[in-house]
């Protein structure tokens, strides 16, 4: 029986103009915009590509994963097929690499954790405007930063969870949750990584842990705030422009991406 190659895709796309990855009728999203390119370049009449996650309207990545099995041979040239995609693309999505993968792979089941970046700033930006969370005043980083430990481990986030998920397990491993102080004064990164990520569930975190550090809620808010396990428990949704998926591992990954090299661990203010 003959089985179509499998073929792994490393994406970045600008999200601010789309309305996430998943295809939603009558409005342009990711997964379509690579679908359409890949039956134009492979002159196909269907193609189905899966990401690794369905990031939200307006939400940016730089290491979305996803699959796609061709039936085009083994021997495609998947340098010249990274050209001619990035060539009919629209120039807020990238094709960062194509590479074969084994036929069982799967982007996003065989994933064992995704890490996302969300940016935060006290000061006044141009040309971050659409990567940022614009905060006045600016919030104690460091009572942030005491707050998300207590994210760390494996927890039910149901009150970080939108309402509608039709997830049936909303338990979930956290094994990094801090903030980065960035080179650029009043411009920090908080980096979070787990096994898996429920529906709007960085973003709740974001904008409940910038709660405390306005002071709207104690620095041990987060595990009554877990314990409840009703979202209403939780702060209101960060924008989606801050948020940013960069990396999704794999059990054969070795050299996994980790964002900025220039970031600091200790926050700044």
């Amino acid at each position: 029986m003959y089985v179509m190659p499998t073929y792994r895709l490393t994406l970045e796309y600008e999200g601010t103009d789309w309305y996430g990855w998943q295809i939603q009728p009558d409005r342009p999203t990711v997964q379509q915009a690579i679908q359409d390119a890949l039956k134009t370049v492979l002159r196909l009449d269907d193609v189905l590509v899966v990401g690794s996650g369905r990031t939200d309207a307006g939400v940016h990545a730089t290491g979305q994963i996803a699959h796609v099995a061709l039936g085009i041979g083994n021997t495609t040239d998947v340098f010249r097929l990274k050209g001619a995609l990035n060539g009919v693309l629209p120039p807020t999505i990238a094709v960062r690499d194509i590479a074969p993968a084994p036929d069982d792979f799967h982007a996003r089941y065989c994933a064992v954790s995704r890490r996302y970046e969300y940016a935060l700033t006290s000061e006044p930006v141009a040309l971050l405007r659409r990567h940022v969370w614009h905060l006045r005043p600016a919030p104690d980083v460091d009572l942030m930063t005491q707050a998300a430990q207590d994210l760390v481990g494996t927890h039910d986030f149901s009150s970080f969870c939108r309402t509608q998920a039709e997830t049936p397990s909303r338990v979930c491993t956290i094994s990094d949750a801090v903030f980065r102080a960035q080179a650029r004064p009043g411009l920090w990164t908080f980096c979070i990584e787990a096994d898996r990520f429920l529906h709007g569930m960085v973003r709740s975190i974001v904008g409940t842990l910038v709660d405390i550090g306005h002071g709207r809620r104690p620095p041990g808010a987060i595990p009554d705030i877990l314990a409840q396990r009703d979202r209403r428990a939780a702060s209101r949704s960060a924008p989606a422009r801050g948020l940013t998926l960069v990396d999704v591992r794999y059990p054969t990954d070795t050299a996994p991406n980790r964002g900025s090299a220039r970031s600091k661990t200790a926050p700044q203010r």
